[in-house]
C-alpha cells in the first residue's frame, strides 16, 4: 500500500506525516513515536528546541554509575557527620 492510499483510508491529512512516522519509527522505534516533535527544528544543528539529547548506551550507563556512586557517598558522608557530631556531644556531656 502506497503512503498516499494509507493516508487516505486512515483519514491522515498529508501522506508525508506517515513518511515521517516511518522515518521516526525505523531510527528510534516505537518509543520514539512518543516524542513531542511539534515545533521548528533550530537552523544551526537541525534538532528540535526542547528536545531531549540522546546518549549512547555506554554514555548512559556511565552516568547511571556515576550516580550511584554519588549517592553512595553523600550517604556515607552524612552518617559521618552524624558520628562526629553525636561523639562532639558525647564529649560536651563529659566535660
Amino acid at each position: 500500500m502506497s503512503y498516499r492510499e494509507a493516508a487516505k483510508k486512515y483519514g491522515i491529512p498529508s501522506h508525508t506525516t506517515l513518511m515521517k512516522w516511518e522515518r521516526i519509527y525505523l531510527e528510534e522505534g516505537p518509543e520514539g513515536l512518543y516524542l513531542d516533535r511539534r515545533g521548528r527544528a533550530s537552523s544551526v544543528n537541525h534538532v528540535r528546541i526542547g528536545r531531549a539529547p540522546k546518549f549512547d548506551k555506554n554514555a548512559e550507563e556511565d552516568l547511571i554509575a556515576e550516580n550511584q556512586r554519588l549517592r553512595a557517598e553523600i550517604d556515607y558522608l552524612k552518617k559521618l557527620n552524624a558520628l562526629v557530631t553525636e561523639r562532639v556531644q558525647r564529649e560536651k556531656n563529659h566535660k
